[in-house]
């Protein structure tokens, strides 16, 4: 860990891709693989099916090096993290899709890389492979053969590295390297420190264990997906001032943010059914955001941005209903999924994939409501 996130070591990690990936794109490139990597591509479909025929050796050394989690995990935290997510599904997916995905849209060369590689167009796919990456994540068997997880972030990392490549190649980046450290890094805080964030502005009750636990899944996936171990913050402690770091050197309006939030804004307003309840769409983003972030990406203001704001309170009746006894917690667990699943068919159509949630709803899982996890105050630069 470095004494400090200071400009210095922040702008070394902007000339840092990751090396294993982008050493096997370049060598399927340039060796005239390309046909064997769309394959190879297709493969990462069928997870658990035997390797396809032909593979040139820099696939299969690639495919060997990333097959199984990193030799420090320690699975007893990934349990834990496990559970806090079973216990906080729903919440969790609020989080991922009206706090973290505008979070990305708050960093304009983010916004510019999603227009620059299309995805700026299939708001709805984006946001249902993140989620589907998180359930395949908890998944009891994530790291076992025959698992989704670890073949979707071997694609990912791929993914990434060709893009990198497409980018340089094509001369279409400013900057020495898309997608770099500081930006892996940085979508890493989103979708686990500003999630947590996400959660206690919600008054989702959380102890200091299962935010830690939480984290630390997302830190072991940081490793998975090609960030270096050594720069990776170590804890929640860490991570909120990278986190604040990295949106306090980047973060402001752009033309590509506001207009991906807009497109967000109309997917989950043909989502929610009827019209009345459109509003709800934007004053939550705004709630979750700030008003700041939310002008930025000119999230629209309604009447609702007050009426939005009883969201903990309700939160809080629902976690006490829960506290009631076994059979709540299950059957609110039940209903979150339940509500998972639609939010997600509804996102992909029924078209990409499903909302596997895992099927072990445990009713000594629940979360107290004492000793809860608040974030520290943002650090605050002149």
């Amino acid at each position: 860990m470095p004494d400090s996130y200071d400009d210095a070591f922040m702008d070394a990690l902007r000339l840092q891709g990751d090396e294993l990936a982008d050493a096997t794109v370049e060598a399927l490139f340039t060796g005239g693989h390309v046909a064997r990597f769309n394959t190879l591509m297709r493969w990462f479909t069928t997870s658990g099916q035997p390797l396809p025929d032909g593979l040139p050796e820099p696939a299969r050394d690639y495919l060997n090096a990333t097959a199984t989690a990193p030799d420090w995990v320690d699975w007893t935290m990934m349990e834990e993290a496990r559970r806090f997510f079973i216990d906080n599904d729903v919440h969790i997916s609020t989080a991922l899709s009206f706090a973290s995905m505008p979070a990305c849209y708050m960093v304009p060369h983010v916004a510019r890389l999603l227009s620059a590689t299309h995805s700026l167009d299939y708001p709805s796919r984006r946001m249902a492979e993140t989620g589907q990456f998180t359930v395949y994540l908890m998944q009891p068997d994530a790291f076992e053969a025959g698992g989704r997880f670890l073949p979707s972030a071997q694609k990912v990392r791929l993914l990434h590295a060709s893009i990198r490549r497409h980018l340089r190649t094509a001369g279409r980046w400013p900057e020495p390297v898309a997608i770099c450290q500081e930006d892996m890094l940085g979508g890493l805080m989103m979708f686990s420190i500003q999630v947590l964030d996400a959660l206690h502005r919600l008054g989702i009750h959380m102890t200091e264990q299962g935010a830690e636990a939480y984290y630390y899944a997302w830190r072991v996936v940081g490793a998975i997906l090609g960030c270096d171990p050594a720069v990776i913050p170590p804890d929640l402690q860490a991570a909120r001032e990278f986190s604040d770091r990295y949106m306090l050197r980047h973060m402001g309006p752009s033309e590509e943010g506001a207009h991906l939030t807009r497109q967000l804004i109309d997917l989950y307003e043909e989502v929610v059914p009827g019209t009345l309840l459109d509003p709800v769409v934007p004053a939550l983003i705004r709630f979750l955001v700030g008003d700041t972030a939310a002008d930025w990406l000119r999230v629209p203001r309604s009447r609702w941005d007050d009426v939005i704001k009883v969201a903990p309170a309700l939160l809080g009746v629902i976690e006490r209903f829960e506290d009631r006894g076994p059979w709540a917690a299950q059957l609110s667990d039940r209903l979150g999924r339940l509500v998972t699943n639609l939010e997600l068919t509804s996102l992909t159509r029924g078209r990409v994939m499903h909302y596997a949630i895992p099927e072990e709803l445990k009713p000594d899982h629940g979360v107290p409501a004492t000793n809860r996890w608040a974030p520290p105050p943002p650090i605050v630069t002149s």
